[in-house]
């Protein structure tokens, strides 16, 4: 059976890189969520205070990867520590954050972060909340890295 996932982990091109990879992963689109501007674009992002993050949308079959393993992987492919930024990416669009669309992945995502914890010398700030309505970016951020073989 298809189920979603909506992550946000920093710059999205790394992140879909990271997910498009993983066995059971059948779809990705890279986006924007959780802020308040309607039909957001890049620079709206980028440069006005949306509050929105950027974030993969990742349709997976859950007969071949679990909810619980896409975590994992979403807790691999970045530093969840670090509040507003990864890497040389700052802002609130870059914030770590797990949406999630029922109360199954709330709990999962939940206890899955108590795990991880003791992983890391620093606190864990990866925001758990319900997913928002979910705006796709605009094509050539698509499969960038693939696209551009970045």
């Amino acid at each position: 059976m298809i189920q979603k996932a909506l992550f946000g982990a920093g710059c999205f091109w790394g992140v879909e890189e990271h997910f498009i990879k993983v066995n059971g992963v059948t779809k990705t689109e890279v986006g924007y969520s959780g802020g308040k501007t309607i039909n957001p674009t890049y620079e709206n992002v980028c440069y006005e205070n949306t509050d929105h993050v950027e974030v993969l949308q990742i349709e997976f079959d859950e007969n071949i990867i679990s909810y619980e393993n896409l975590v994992e992987e979403f807790w691999k492919c970045h530093d969840p520590t670090t509040l507003d930024r990864q890497g040389p990416d700052v802002g609130r669009q870059y914030r770590s954050v797990i949406y999630y669309f029922n109360n199954k992945q709330k709990n999962i995502a939940q206890k899955s972060k108590e795990k991880y914890q003791p992983n890391f010398e620093s606190r864990i700030v990866t925001e758990i909340s319900k997913a928002d309505i979910f705006y796709k970016a605009e094509e050539y951020h698509q499969q960038y890295i693939q696209k551009t073989k970045n």
